[in-house]
């Protein structure tokens, strides 16, 4: 039961709903009031690109548009303006699902600190995911480094059922502060989902009535919709993975499990960085540290911009651009393009992601990256180059993703558009491949088995 007349805090970080909400339920149990609060750090604000700012921003006001406007919106250091916001309400406790990754930690014990020195309690309950990271290990409580365990585990592990919550849990207080504006960079012609928890309900719904019965076999085809393009809305928390896995229960079928273990992958990630967080910016695995690179920032720019004369890499990239979204099969195989075709570093594509990318979560990229460069928790994971071209053969075989993003190669009909440099007459504006994968691949390996020979004679 709340107390009568008491008025806490909400600060919403990566939870912008109002259903399944396990901190606004912390909340009303302690008062019957709240303040609902985003501050804009720059912290977290300046390394996102533009379309990962403006979905945020779609997602507050949307947030703010289901409060009536009662969403206090601020800007500056979150040690300063949390118990400022909690000061100008005469807050007793400040509520918030626990951050996970690196910064949002060492921020909240900062906060933390801060408010509990001034007699204001501080409140975690529930987190992004459907079982906090670090939660789940093994026997002798150490961390999974397999996936395939860590599933195992994590499927054993019981997490609640949604929270029922709602605008209507608790009453609103009105700001007495004049709201920051969030500013993000022009998008031009990138196109984005529609922002905030109404329009992902809406989608998980179609999804769950159109999409779901085939995903398993459909989403590794880029040229089908048949993904869910769930991934902006789980990483802003519009929607809880809790209530997706609770409409998962209830559905039987090949479709229901991939999906299952596709939210199990973005559990995984989030321990693994919980418990190394220099992971998201080192090798995990440090045998990797010695790995030769070439410096060539051309050839980086050209996969940048969509342009290696690989048509599956450089309609991937294009899609990236102006989508703000790449299809995941796609993603493991440009990933795999640039650190062993063009043998550059896996961080310098996992930054040019995050600046790029709508759904970009720091747990999710970084270790993927290091998945396909081989840097990761993967046990055996240098022989695994993707062939771009039999990548794009299989997945695309009738070659429309290729010809829906790239303009130069739309007269070529069936799956030759993925080797246009073998018709009589090339495509004009199209460049031709800038490597050989062949020898990029016999080049990869070598490289990767230089250093697992010196970790040998290290050991």
């Amino acid at each position: 039961m709340s107390a009568p007349g008491e008025t806490a805090v909400l600060w919403f970080r990566r939870d912008l709903r109002l259903h399944d909400h396990a901190a606004l339920l912390s909340a009303s149990e302690r008062a019957d009031k709240v303040l609902a609060l985003f501050v804009l750090d720059e912290k977290l604000l300046n390394p996102s690109g533009a379309p990962r700012l403006a979905f945020l921003r779609g997602c507050l006001e949307e947030l703010s548009a289901q409060l009536d406007g009662r969403l206090l919106l601020v800007h500056g250091d979150p040690v300063r303006e949390v118990v400022k916001a909690a000061a100008s309400v005469g807050a007793k406790s400040v509520h918030v699902s626990a951050d996970c990754a690196p910064y949002g930690r060492r921020r909240d014990e900062a906060v933390a600190k801060e408010l509990e020195s001034r007699g204001i309690e501080w409140v975690e309950t529930g987190s992004p995911y459907a079982i906090t990271p670090g939660r789940v290990t093994k026997p002798d409580g150490a961390p999974y480094q397999v996936f395939t365990a860590f599933s195992r585990a994590w499927r054993e592990y019981s997490w609640p059922s949604p929270a029922r919550t709602g605008k209507s849990t608790v009453d609103w207080v009105e700001p007495a502060r004049s709201n920051a504006v969030l500013k993000a960079p022009p998008l031009g012609d990138t196109k984005l989902p529609q922002p905030g928890e109404r329009a992902v309900l809406r989608r998980w719904k179609r999804f769950l009535d159109d999409g779901l019965n085939d995903y398993h076999t459909a989403r590794d085809r880029p040229d089908f919709d048949a993904t869910t393009r769930l991934s902006p809305y789980l990483h802003w928390g519009c929607v809880h993975p809790r209530t997706l896995l609770a409409d998962l229960a209830e559905r039987r079928g090949e479709g229901a499990q991939a999906l299952r273990s596709e939210l199990a992958w973005r559990e995984f990630h989030a321990d693994v960085l919980w418990h190394r967080p220099d992971a998201a910016r080192a090798n995990y695995d440090k045998r990797f540290d010695d790995l030769e690179y070439d410096e060539d920032e051309a050839a980086f720019e050209m996969w940048c911009q969509g342009r290696t004369g690989y048509p599956i890499v450089d309609a991937g990239m294009r899609q990236l651009l102006t989508e703000g979204w790449l299809h995941n099969r796609v993603r493991m195989i440009v990933a795999s393009f640039l650190v062993k075709d063009l043998h550059q570093p896996w961080w310098c594509g996992a930054r040019h992601f995050m600046r790029h990318l709508v759904d970009g979560d720091l747990a999710s990229n970084q270790l993927n990256w290091q998945w396909v460069a081989g840097s990761g928790t993967d046990a055996a994971p240098y022989f695994r180059v993707f062939n771009p071209t039999t990548q794009g053969e299989k997945f695309d075989p009738q070659g429309d993703y290729v010809r829906r993003y790239l303009p130069e190669l739309r007269g070529i009909g069936g799956k030759a558009v993925h080797q246009p440099w073998k018709l009589k007459a090339q495509p004009e504006g199209y460049p031709a491949p800038i490597v050989d994968h062949a020898h990029e691949r016999r080049v990869a390996l070598d490289r990767f088995a230089r250093i697992s020979r010196a970790a040998r004679r290290r050991a």
